[in-house]
């Protein structure tokens, strides 16, 4: 690892989890942003209202060639077609690759094609799924880290150690919801003050592309279920399982602290279930869970920041475990 700060560029810095990426990057000690661009070509933004307090930059239009030139690593927020289309040409041209968008996630092709058309195959031979806390022998060796998705994370990191040490059997149901902030800022008659506000709304019901990407990382079919809360920012999600006979509560304590005990964003709560205020702004994780002895149900609850864990924190976090940084840096 240099003592030189790496040159940064953020590609969709006028969306929410861009403007969360430049509020990281211009903090952490090891990173530079050089340039930080909106999502399109023509799009032009002099300025970021967010962040300005931090970063007086100005923000230029999608430029291939300057992401190349004056960037070592580059964060792509943006839409999952540009996303496909952006990130090959510049591992192409050696630049280190954190990727937001869905593009990259999926790696069966029949998959890929139906959510990520527009996703080249070729692009997906060395690409590593970014959640840290279960791939980060893969992130440090790859040029592209397709970011977990912020559904996927929250069911991934309470779910994963379970399966993996199979102590479940049968149906998982995942009952996900989510702030208006996780749509996108693009505006929208569902995202739109007067039909969320006071409402509670589930969606996409066996038609989410973020059941794809949970049931690829635990080899284990789920039931997804996402809502839309009048909510700014975050994610909880109660989560639904059998245990194996014979499976206690002491047993999957035991497991998720052999799995959690070294991994600085994952909050294990036991009984105190988590709520999204408490991770608000922050990049943790937080799970709890309740047994029901005499029945073998498992009930695990786990929330986060859409903007941050879910995405922007991630980013970093993926970035500083792919540089060789702390992996708190810049997000404590």
């Amino acid at each position: 690892m240099s003592s030189t700060p790496i040159r940064i560029g953020v590609a969709g810095a006028t969306g929410y989890a861009g403007q969360e990426l430049v509020r990281l990057v211009v903090r952490h000690p090891g990173a530079r942003l050089t340039v930080a661009m909106a999502s399109t070509a023509s799009e032009r933004v002099n300025s970021l209202s967010a962040p300005s307090h931090l970063w007086n930059g100005s923000i230029s239009a999608l430029s291939i060639e300057r992401l190349t030139t004056e960037a070592d690593a580059v964060f792509l927020a943006l839409p999952d077609d540009t996303a496909a289309e952006v990130a090959p040409q510049l591992i192409r041209n050696g630049v280190r690759v954190f990727d937001l968008s869905g593009a990259f996630r999926l790696r069966n092709v029949e998959q890929r094609n139906l959510w990520y058309p527009k996703t080249p195959d070729t692009a997906t031979e060395s690409v590593a799924y970014g959640l840290a806390e279960h791939n980060s022998e893969a992130i440090r060796g790859a040029q592209l880290i397709a970011c977990a998705g912020c559904y996927p994370t929250a069911a991934l990191l309470a779910l994963q150690p379970l399966v993996k040490a199979d102590l479940l059997t049968g149906d998982i149901i995942i009952d996900a919801k989510s702030g208006i902030s996780g749509a996108g800022k693009t505006p929208s008659e569902r995202t739109n003050f007067s039909e969320c506000y006071g409402n509670v709304a589930a969606y996409a019901i066996f038609a989410h592309r973020h059941a794809a990407e949970i049931e690829q990382e635990l080899s284990h079919p789920v039931t997804f279920v996402p809502h839309l809360v009048p909510l700014h920012r975050g994610i909880l999600e109660t989560i639904y399982a059998h245990l194996k006979r014979g499976v206690s509560e002491q047993d999957i304590a035991r497991e998720f602290q052999r799995t959690y005990t070294s991994k600085p964003f994952v909050r294990l709560m036991g009984n105190m279930l988590p709520e999204i205020k408490h991770v608000a702004y922050t990049n943790f994780c937080e799970i709890g869970w309740k047994v029901d002895k005499a029945s073998e149900r498992l009930v695990l609850v786990a929330c986060l920041d859409n903007l941050v864990k879910g995405a922007a924190g991630q980013a970093i976090q993926n970035f500083n475990v792919a540089l060789g940084f702390d992996e708190r840096e810049g997000l404590t």
